[in-house]
């Protein structure tokens, strides 16, 4: 085979592969709805088809099973979950201003996308159990500590103080306060997210030694 024939073999081949993912894409963003709205556990293959234009087949051709949809899933909305607060860091130039745009961001967060962050942490609860996507958690799990250790870090580099707590430490602390935020407001109390914006400036304040 001629070197241009390979050459364009493999360019064919990149294209089959492209065009796979992008569709694979759109599938786990079409099925994003109905697992938000479901859960893990209320959701199978067949009902996320029933509530898309996508046939059970197709699902199937694109994704063994339901753990391997839902995890393409939630890594698809942790792309952009992850860099949620880059901006606001790049941006602040004093440890109030991170303080202030942080929490209205966190607050904005859990008003617009509380389904999306249910499905996150029921996922992370079936992991439990789940051993086939326990790997997927833990490291999506991983990439939100650095996301909160990259918030933290310039709010400590602002206020010109050592953290005071390890970047675990500090992820607990400020995914906990979110997670009970959530469960509040999906329970309808209409000032969780208020709350939550008032309480994330003091928990700043205390991961780092003033």
């Amino acid at each position: 085979m001629t070197e241009a024939k390979e050459r364009a073999r493999d360019r064919i081949s990149r294209r089959q592969v492209d065009k796979f993912a992008d569709r694979r894409a759109q599938l786990a963003a079409s099925a994003l709805r109905t697992l938000a709205e479901l859960g893990y556990a209320r959701t199978s293959l067949r009902e996320i088809a029933q509530n898309s234009e996508f046939s059970h087949g197709v699902l199937h051709y694109y994704f063994t099973d339901k753990v391997d949809l839902l995890t393409h899933c939630v890594r698809q909305f942790e792309e952009v979950c992850v860099t949620r607060y880059d901006e606001i860091v790049a941006r602040a130039r004093t440890a109030a201003e991170l303080e202030r745009d942080f929490a209205a961001a966190m607050a904005a967060t859990l008003r617009a996308d509380a389904k999306m962050h249910r499905l996150w942490y029921d996922l992370r609860n079936q992991s439990l159990f789940e051993e086939s996507f326990r790997a997927d958690v833990l490291e999506i799990d991983r990439r939100r500590e650095e996301m909160i250790h990259h918030v933290v870090a310039r709010y400590a580099e602002l206020a010109s103080a050592p953290a005071a707590v390890s970047q675990a430490v500090a992820y607990a602390l400020l995914d906990g306060l979110f997670q009970q935020a959530l469960l509040r407001h999906l329970a309808g109390e209409e000032d969780a997210a208020a709350e939550l914006e008032r309480a994330v400036p003091a928990v700043l304040a205390r991961v780092v030694v003033v």
